[in-house]
């Protein structure tokens, strides 16, 4: 609930520091005394449109605290932790309005931007009055609080949560269909491209033992003309190898005669005679590798040269070929997964459809139910707030074919004046007056049911008679018991049964130079006095002190 709200330069208001408890809070005055610039501050604290005309005369800036306690679970601590806002003790929302007309906006201390201001307030304080921009009667509303009556919420968010679930099914199956789309317009192609390659079957590195082998084979023509010459030297009519086997032989003979001169010589020989025969077994073997079989280089030829035009084809390396086939491989078994899986994700949208319409139809269904009992409720309270012949009617349009989070229900509260006329929306039908009184009537009975923790009233019971003004005082009252309500009022039928007094009125400031607005909190015995002056305006009789004691006895 609100505990304080402290105000700093605010039009006729220089400084102003109230302390609010539970209950019925009243705020009463005379008529021009500075109660909608109140409110006004108070609406600005909690988000409400800036403007620079707000400031004081004189003034750079002006400024509004709110201070609300709240329970630990309340919703605007989760919004408040959601903006990284430290939400430990009380929550403080504070605005600064500039007098060039910028604001600043801080939780607990914390800068924010106005709509974050806006939307922590928002489950914070509800203000109605006779103004449409601060009832609570936009359409969008009604659902949540017909929802709120019937104690629908559990089966909402299940509502919610299967359509979540079915708007993920359906993109999850959109985003599956486009991708084959794309995949089955390139499966014949990968169909091809996968047989072309698997059947070429190429190995790592092949090309380049390929290329080497041919190389190979085309040089070894050239060079056999020159191993058989040098085969024919080393090994044919005109090899030196018998010449100098005979002149080795001959010395040999001759080695006794003279060891020390021939040994060496016949030694040489021998070594000449063993590096010949080497060269000759070495051209041999290089003259046999020589010869191929061009069939052999034919082979190699046409593999290489399918495995370059594949390389080309496909627009990677030769050695890529491989990792190529695999990858085609690769997304024809996710061309066949993917079938697999859109009929998976077919069947999920489908199995999703039905979870949303069942939950959905049993939602229109206890809506409708609800719906038969707030009309009841809100109906029982009409007739003490002078609106005896008028009716409130819950209107459910449901529509399955427009499916949304809430279901598919559309829900309007709709009124009829008085008998005979023709019934519609209660903002389009009911004046300024009825459209207070009835909102006063939903409040009531949807007090403990969702209610925001502080409710503002703002001059509801203007224009009523005195039966009706207390018929307001007692549902006010009543309201008070579940939630905290502050209300402006004219009226001292209503100003008697609060708990709590506060009077506003102008006075000078500055030894005369300007006026200023001053509220303070009243006692028992001012209470009197100020109800007497409701009752009695400007001159209070002993009369209407009596009348005024009579009240506050009578609502105690």
């Amino acid at each position: 609930m609100l505990v304080q709200l402290s105000i700093r330069d605010i039009v006729l208001i220089d400084r102003l520091d109230l302390e609010f408890g539970r209950g019925l809070t009243v705020l009463t005055g005379e008529t021009g005394a500075g109660k909608s610039i109140l409110l006004d501050a108070f609406a600005l604290a909690l988000g409400g449109r800036g403007d620079g005309s707000l400031v004081r005369s004189g003034e750079t800036q002006g400024q509004i605290t709110a201070v609300f306690d709240l329970a630990a679970t309340h919703p605007a601590r989760a919004l408040a932790l959601a903006q990284d806002i430290d939400c430990d003790g009380d929550l403080i929302l504070r605005r600064v309005q500039m007098a060039d007309g910028r604001t600043r906006a801080f939780v607990n201390d914390q800068p924010v931007s106005v709509q974050a201001l806006r939307a922590i307030a928002a489950p914070l304080v509800e203000i109605h009055g006779q103004h449409d921009d601060r009832a609570l009667v936009d359409p969008a509303m009604h659902r949540a609080l017909l929802d709120a009556f019937g104690g629908l919420q559990g089966q909402a968010d299940g509502v919610r949560s299967a359509f979540a679930d079915l708007r993920k099914a359906r993109t999850e199956l959109a985003a599956e269909e486009e991708r084959m789309a794309r995949v089955r317009a390139d499966g014949d192609y990968l169909r091809h491209a996968h047989a072309e390659l698997t059947k070429l079957a190429p190995q790592a590195k092949e090309e380049e033992e390929l290329a080497g082998k041919r190389t190979t084979m085309m040089q070894a023509e050239k060079v056999a003309s020159e191993l058989r010459d040098a085969n024919d030297s080393l090994s044919g009519e005109h090899s030196p190898i018998a010449a100098i086997s005979a002149t080795m032989r001959r010395l040999e003979r001759r080695a006794a005669q003279a060891p020390d001169l021939i040994e060496p010589s016949v030694k040489a020989l021998s070594s000449a005679l063993d590096a010949l025969d080497l060269a000759a077994q070495t051209v041999d073997q290089a003259l046999r590798d020589s010869r191929y079989d061009p069939r052999v280089l034919e082979n190699v030829e046409e593999r290489l040269f399918a495995l370059r035009a594949a390389a080309r084809k496909y627009n990677v390396p030769a050695d890529a070929l491989g990792t190529l086939a695999e990858r085609f491989a690769t997304d024809l078994a996710a061309l066949d997964a993917g079938e697999a899986r859109l009929v998976a994700l077919t069947a999920s949208v489908a199995e999703a459809v039905r979870r949303y319409n069942g939950a959905a139809a049993s939602l229109s269904k206890a809506r409708i139910a609800a719906a038969s009992g707030l009309d009841k409720a809100v109906n029982a309270e009409l007739a003490p707030l002078k609106l005896e012949r008028a009716r409130f009617t819950t209107q459910i349009e449901s529509n399955p074919a427009e499916p949304g989070a809430d279901g598919i229900d559309r829900v309007e509260f709709w009124v009829q004046t008085n008998p005979g006329t023709r019934a519609g929306p209660m903002m389009k039908v009911a004046s300024g007056g009825e459209l207070a009184r009835f909102m006063l009537a939903l409040k009531v009975v949807l007090a403990d049911r969702g209610s925001a923790p502080t409710l503002v009233f703002d001059e509801i019971d203007t224009g009523v008679g005195g039966a009706v003004a207390d018929a307001i005082g007692q549902r006010l009252a009543r309201l008070s018991d579940e939630v905290q309500v502050l209300a402006v009022t004219h009226a001292p039928q209503v100003a008697a049964r609060a708990i709590g007094h506060f009077r506003i009125a102008k006075g000078e400031a500055d030894k005369g130079k300007r006026v200023a607005t001053r509220v303070e909190p009243l006692a028992k015995a001012q209470r009197q006095e100020e109800i007497a002056r409701m009752l009695a305006g400007a001159t209070i009789t002993d009369e209407a002190r009596a009348a005024a004691g009579k009240l506050l006895q009578g609502a105690g």
